[in-house]
């Protein structure tokens, strides 16, 4: 069982970059690591994919030496569970609004004692229970490699923030800028005064508290995410494809 390099760079302040894949390819995840990025964001929330599909991501991610993070659909505990026994390192809890909601997705992501994940030994997580290690061994394991990241992205999440910094187990507070803008009434306007003030302030907040922040960005953002002390941070595939495509019919003279 490997350790989780993404986690402990966290732990140690120092900023990860990924990319957010939205396309069942485990070829796209094998380019982005040879690229050179830390982890890759699997998002099931918006994307396409299946638990199979997701997990053959995560495999292809863990080939290439990334730390693969699955965004679930919704935080529901058995939601959560499938995508945990395939092989994601930590999971993306998206809309998570208030501490009880925190708490419900670290209690299904953590085994017992520190949650209530539900245990089997044939899954590809526990090496399909053929290495011969011991569950009570697993079990430790994953609860201290296990990355749990929950979604800031709503008014009332912002309202709730304080009490939500208070849950044990969270290790990335991540602020969604674009369901939060349309959550403010400025669909899409990250950029409006009133929207970049609230992001501004929620990550003063998380800092404060001494806890990590996370956010998306594309490559003229990052110098000021990480300036401002974002640890978690990733752009998408689209992006690539955006910056690139026009740079090349640029060249091309169209």
């Amino acid at each position: 069982m490997q350790s989780n390099k993404m986690k402990a760079r966290i732990k140690a302040g120092e900023p990860v970059f990924g990319v957010s894949v939205m396309y069942p390819s485990p070829q796209i995840v094998e380019m982005i690591g040879e690229h050179g990025f830390d982890w890759v964001m699997i998002d099931c929330e918006h994307g396409s994919m299946s638990p199979e599909s997701a997990e053959l991501m995560c495999l292809a991610a863990e080939r290439r030496g990334m730390t693969p993070i699955v965004r679930p659909e919704t935080n529901r505990p058995e939601v959560l569970m499938r995508y945990l026994d395939r092989g994601a390192m930590g999971l993306q809890v998206p809309h998570v609004n208030t501490k009880d909601e925190a708490i419900a997705a670290v209690r299904a992501t953590k085994y017992y004692p520190l949650g209530d994940r539900g245990l089997a030994r044939g899954q590809r997580s526990t090496g399909f229970g053929i290495t011969g290690g011991s569950i009570a061994g697993y079990t430790e394991w994953s609860n201290r490699e296990t990355l749990v990241c929950v979604q800031i992205e709503e008014k009332e999440g912002l309202g709730n923030l304080d009490q939500i910094l208070t849950v044990d187990g969270v290790d990335v507070f991540f602020i969604g800028p674009t369901d939060l803008s349309q959550s403010l009434g400025y669909p899409g306007q990250r950029d409006h005064p009133i929207v970049k003030k609230a992001i501004d302030e929620a990550f003063a907040k998380i800092h404060k508290a001494g806890k990590a922040s996370g956010t998306p960005g594309g490559a003229d953002e990052v110098p000021a995410h990480v300036k401002l002390g974002v640890l978690y941070h990733y752009t998408h595939i689209p992006t690539f494809m955006t910056y690139y495509g026009r740079h090349f019919l640029k060249q091309a003279g169209r």
